[in-house]
C-alpha cells in the first residue's frame, strides 16, 4: 500500500468516526493533513520527453487542484458549523483521490510496459 493510499483509507475511517465531539474534528483534520503530505510525496515527474509526458503534466496539475482542496477541507473541518455540508465535500474529495490514486498507477503500468517493450 502506497502512502497515498494509505492516507485516503485513514481518512475515510475518520470520516466514519461518529461525530459526537470535537474530538471527531481534530482526528479528520490530523487525516486530512496526512493526505496532503501524501500527495506532496507520491509522485515526481521523470522529465523525460516521453509519450507519457502529457499524461504526468496532467497528474501533476491534478495533484496541485487536489492539494488545494485538501487544504480548504482541512480548514473548513475545524471552522464550520454545520458539518453535513462539509461531510458531503469529503466524500466528493475522497472519490477524486482514488481517481487520482488510479491514474498513477495506471501511469506507473505503462511507464514499466513503456520500458519493458510491452506490447499492446
Amino acid at each position: 500500500m502506497t502512502g497515498l493510499e494509505h492516507a485516503i483509507v485513514g481518512l475515510r475511517q475518520a470520516l466514519g468516526v461518529p461525530r459526537r465531539d470535537d474530538h471527531w474534528r481534530r482526528l479528520v483534520h490530523r487525516r486530512i493533513a496526512a493526505v496532503a503530505d501524501a500527495l506532496r510525496l507520491e509522485y515526481s515527474l521523470p522529465g523525460d520527453d516521453s509519450w507519457l509526458a502529457p499524461r504526468e503534466l496532467l497528474l501533476l496539475r491534478e495533484r496541485e487542484r487536489l492539494t488545494r482542496r485538501v487544504t480548504a477541507l482541512g480548514r473548513a473541518i475545524l471552522e464550520s458549523t454545520d458539518r453535513e455540508p462539509v461531510r458531503r465535500q469529503f466524500d466528493r474529495l475522497l472519490r477524486d483521490l482514488e481517481h487520482h490514486r488510479q491514474r498513477l498507477n495506471d501511469l506507473a503500468y505503462d511507464t514499466v510496459a513503456l520500458e519493458l517493450g510491452g506490447s499492446d
